[in-house]
């Protein structure tokens, strides 16, 4: 799994605790989750390449830098809503596209309905964001509508992910980087992550 990158930090380790516990009502669901993806947020982006310039300070010039890379951040509907205020907290500047995409319960396959972007795919950082890296099939089919748009640096944000999904992404997209706070043993034959956290847009959402 050579393009899976996993958050090791205790903080995250905290965290992805409390996501699982099935005790944790939504509204702390949703605070955790936050707290989690912001942490997240600087492995995801530490390459981003700046700009420099000057800055004055009260008492003298120093030197001061900008982001030169443009980020967009693509939330996979619903659950990915639940990651996305707090990239915006880091990354004001960042332009946000959505991509909805669930996973059918009986074929366990993905079913596309939504799907706009902001302009300038090619040359910006375009950062996915969904809390499950489960079959992995929604999320290449989220890859695929942005390659088809000329997204060429796309990398995965998640929370929890399965072997199954991480090596599916690396089969179709093997350029795409995955960053994950965890890996999990394995789906089980409903398609869900074991141990997992639930169903993370139900978690959220309380529904």
């Amino acid at each position: 799994m050579n393009n899976l990158h996993v958050i090791d930090h205790p903080l995250v380790k905290r965290d992805v605790s409390l996501l699982r516990a099935k005790s944790t009502t939504s509204e702390d669901f949703r605070i955790v989750l936050r707290r989690l993806t912001s942490i997240m947020v600087y492995e995801v982006t530490k390459d981003i390449r700046l700009d420099s310039h000057i800055v004055e300070t009260p008492l003298e010039k120093t030197d001061g830098f900008t982001l030169a890379d443009e980020v967009i951040l693509v939330p996979v509907l619903r659950a990915g809503l639940g990651m996305l205020e707090a990239y915006l907290g880091l990354l004001p500047n960042a332009k946000v596209g959505h991509v909805g995409v669930y996973r059918d319960e009986a074929t366990l396959k993905p079913v596309d309905y939504y799907a706009k972007f902001p302009p300038n795919l090619s040359q910006s950082v375009v950062i996915l964001i969904d809390p499950m890296l489960a079959t992995g099939g929604s999320a290449s089919a989220a890859i695929s509508y942005l390659e088809e748009r000329d997204a060429k640096n796309i990398r995965l944000n998640c929370v929890v992910a399965a072997p199954e999904g991480v090596a599916l992404l690396e089969k179709e997209h093997p350029k795409v980087r995955i960053y994950a706070a965890v890996l999990d043993r394995a789906l089980n034959k409903s398609g869900y992550i074991v141990p997992g956290l639930g169903d993370a847009g139900d978690r959220i959402y309380g529904t």
